[in-house]
């Protein structure tokens, strides 16, 4: 019997470790994972394929930093023990399809909280998802208002698409000093026409005129027609509330017509210089952004990204990392692992992180400062509204 029962058991461990140590090749990460001790495992969605790729990479790779880094450090002390983190970071290829498909293989594999979804579609649809299995949600970067709304477990760290347009709409009347603008938006996509419609919305409070708004679908790639339409107007400037793809394609094809306008936009804008093959299409550009990589501040993070990764961190980058720091201080106050004692604590914490000084509100929006950034010689630099001085990112 002892020799039966020992043969049993020597089968459910060997079973039980292959289980842990499944992955799907290509879209699983197991950073920071551990064996022989307490592991809070923080599942993560974004893509990792597609057009948005950029976006899903950078956050998995800056949450890959910031897991090593606690974990190197000693862990996380949650109470009378410590803990260890270890990520697992599916693509959702930026689908609510795709999303939904990939959450349920994290609840399956076991994870303790989600960091995201990255883009604000999926978001949208997880959301419901999570609140009805009450785990912890962070989204670094899903900025469409109904991202988290109705939702108590879920909280977000980056701004709304509606303060971001009202932001830039402030920006381009009061402190650029224009009146006539034009705008080109993704009727397809909450990002853009959240963004777009609370531009247009304060842009003419403040006694603009929006004298040209003009759409395109999900996936075009020629905007000619509308960008000679905006051509036709009076606009002194452009708006491009849209993510980098589309913002490099417009950029480009603006210069080939000839439309000479400034351009500025969301925190989408953030690695188009990766997409562009000009850079002096989008010289001048302006963008909101709550992370430039040459900030004195940053440059632990930025020299351990660029040796990891062979690359420079953006914003979503820097997002991936704050969100696992977040998740810390939250199990840190909570003395839990617990979602529903972490959710608890998210309002009563605050995090200086790279994207900022940020707390929570009891609706789940983040309460951090917004910086500008400028294209300038075909490089990334601080705008300063105040003073208009630069800082060049190399």
């Amino acid at each position: 019997m002892k020799k039966f029962l020992a043969a049993i058991m020597a089968v459910a461990m060997t079973f039980s470790l292959a289980a842990c140590g499944s992955s799907s090749e290509g879209n699983t990460s197991n950073a920071g994972s551990t064996s022989g001790e307490d592991t809070f495992v923080i599942g993560g969605l974004g893509p990792l394929t597609g057009s948005a790729a950029s976006y899903g990479i950078s956050v998995k790779q800056g949450a890959e930093i910031a897991i090593n880094e606690i974990n190197e450090a000693g862990g996380v002390k949650v109470g009378d023990k410590t803990v260890k983190l270890s990520l697992n970071f599916k693509d959702d290829e930026a689908s609510e399809e795709t999303a939904i498909t990939a959450y349920n293989s994290l609840m399956d594999e076991g994870i303790d909280a989600l960091l995201g979804t990255v883009t604000s579609a999926p978001c949208i649809v997880i959301k419901d998802y999570t609140a009805q299995d009450g785990i912890l949600q962070i989204t670094p970067s899903g900025s469409a208002i109904n991202c988290i709304t109705d939702a108590d477990n879920a909280f977000r760290l980056c701004f709304t698409d509606p303060l971001q347009g009202k932001t830039m709409a402030d920006f381009a009347v009061n402190d650029l000093g224009y009146k006539n603008i034009a705008v080109i938006f993704n009727n397809s996509d909450e990002y853009s026409t959240g963004m777009k419609d609370a531009f247009v919305e304060e842009v003419e409070a403040l006694g603009g005129t929006v004298v040209s708004t003009q759409a395109f679908n999900e996936g075009d790639v020629d905007f000619t027609a509308q960008l000679t339409a905006i051509k036709n107007t009076n606009a002194e400037i452009l708006f491009v509330p849209t993510y980098y793809e589309a913002a490099a394609y417009i950029a480009q094809q603006a210069k080939d017509i000839g439309l000479g306008l400034p351009l500025i936009g969301g925190d989408g804008w953030d690695g188009v210089l990766k997409q562009v093959t000009d850079p002096s299409t989008v010289e001048g550009a302006i963008f909101l952004s709550p992370f430039l990589s040459t900030d004195p501040e940053v440059a632990d993070f930025v020299s351990a990204y660029e040796e990891a990764y062979k690359a420079t961190p953006d914003q979503f980058a820097a997002d991936g990392y704050d969100v696992v720091y977040v998740m810390k201080a939250a199990m840190e106050k909570a003395g839990s692992t617990e979602s529903a004692d972490m959710i608890a604590a998210m309002t009563e914490i605050e995090v200086d992180g790279l994207t900022g000084s940020v707390k929570f509100s009891a609706d789940g929006e983040p309460e951090k400062g917004a910086k500008f950034v400028t294209i300038k010689d075909g490089q990334y630099a601080a705008y300063n509204v105040e003073n208009t001085e630069e800082t060049t990112a190399e």
